[in-house]
């Protein structure tokens, strides 16, 4: 119904102004969506709701990190090949997983109802705390691939295995008072306890009928 919005080979003419003509069926369906966005949205926030009600029942100190969640959308610049299977590598990155789950808001959410009790959350610096590469045993830092989910220490002669996403929880929860490091110190006073619960979580999740998170590579 809008030929003048192509191209003779079908491809849409991005410079067109013109306005959109829309059939009685398709102006339907858009309402059909809207109502479906509509629905989502409220669902998504009655969840994070709960969540950060179930937080809040634990504690009222909550640390994270300062993401740019408007860039981790974007698609990548860079064209680059798969070193494994030589083929170009998507450029797309988290922007369908972040429409879904809203992690932004939830942190909105949760920032809100710790106001109630004169709290806030603590956003650590993501660039200098670098919690995806530190490692509090040697005080070093080591870049990794995001397919490495699991981090292999060496510790005296004995292998030790720590989750990725756990173990940067961890370094997040022993930033300094300018959380803009990681205190060392505080992490060889809590890491013993630390690995105990680590261990109890992922027998736990390995055990576990539900679905699991494939990011936890498990």
């Amino acid at each position: 119904m809008n030929p003048n919005k192509f191209n003779d080979n079908k491809t849409f003419k991005s410079n067109n102004k013109d306005k959109w003509i829309k059939s009685n069926k398709y102006i339907k369906l858009q309402n059909e969506l809207k109502e479906l966005n509509r629905i989502q949205t409220e669902t998504r926030t009655i969840s994070h709701n709960k969540l950060a009600n179930k937080w809040l029942k634990l504690g009222d100190e909550f640390y994270v990190e300062k993401m740019n969640y408007q860039g981790l959308q974007k698609r990548a610049k860079k064209t680059t090949i798969n070193k494994k299977t030589k083929k170009y590598n998507k450029k797309k990155r988290f922007g369908k997983s972040l429409a879904n789950k809203a992690p932004s808001k939830f942190l909105e959410i949760l920032d809100s109802k710790l106001k109630y009790f004169d709290k806030e959350l603590h956003k650590v610096n993501t660039y200098t705390v670098k919690a995806s590469q530190y490692n509090h045993f040697t005080n070093t830092y080591n870049k990794k691939q995001l397919s490495e989910r699991w981090n292999i220490f060496n510790i005296d002669g004995e292998e030790i295995k720590i989750q990725r996403d756990l173990y940067s929880a961890f370094l997040i929860m022993n930033v300094n008072d300018k959380m803009d490091k990681v205190d060392r110190n505080k992490c060889i006073n809590t890491y013993d306890n630390f690995k105990i619960l680590h261990d109890k979580e992922i027998v736990r999740i390995q055990n576990s009928s539900n679905k699991k998170i494939s990011s936890m590579g498990l």
